[in-house]
């Protein structure tokens, strides 16, 4: 299996859809980095050789943040957000939607689980 930027990334799919893998890297992105390295995106990773993953490698490193430096990137960023007291921030703080969707009836994937009110006491 190859590895591209510490991520295995899957034999047997084809390039174009592996390198989304990568944290960092998307559809958009994994296309414009075979493109840039001149190489097929319909190709399987399992045919390609060594000088053609070097090319990839050479582009991702060259051009994109991706994995740990990302992740360190946007966290550090939500901390500057909470440290301002930024409306966002509060957000982030609260464990709300943070860019304006509602939350009177969605947003469970931020909420949680519901809590039920009515019947939890004992008689």
């Amino acid at each position: 299996m190859a590895r591209i930027e510490g991520t295995t990334i899957p034999d047997n799919k084809k390039i174009l859809y592996s390198l989304t893998y990568v944290h960092g890297i998307g559809l958009t992105s994994s296309k414009n980095i075979l493109k840039a390295a001149a190489i097929d995106p319909e190709a399987r990773v399992k045919d390609l050789d060594e000088v053609s993953l070097n090319r990839v490698r050479e582009v991702i490193s060259q051009g994109y943040i991706t994995e740990g430096e990302l992740k360190r990137t946007v966290s550090s960023n939500i901390k500057r957000l909470k440290d301002i007291g930024a409306y966002r921030g509060t957000r982030h703080k609260l464990g709300l939607p943070s860019k304006g969707q509602r939350t009177r009836t969605n947003g469970r994937t931020r909420r949680g689980k519901r809590l039920a009110v009515g019947g939890a006491q004992k008689k």
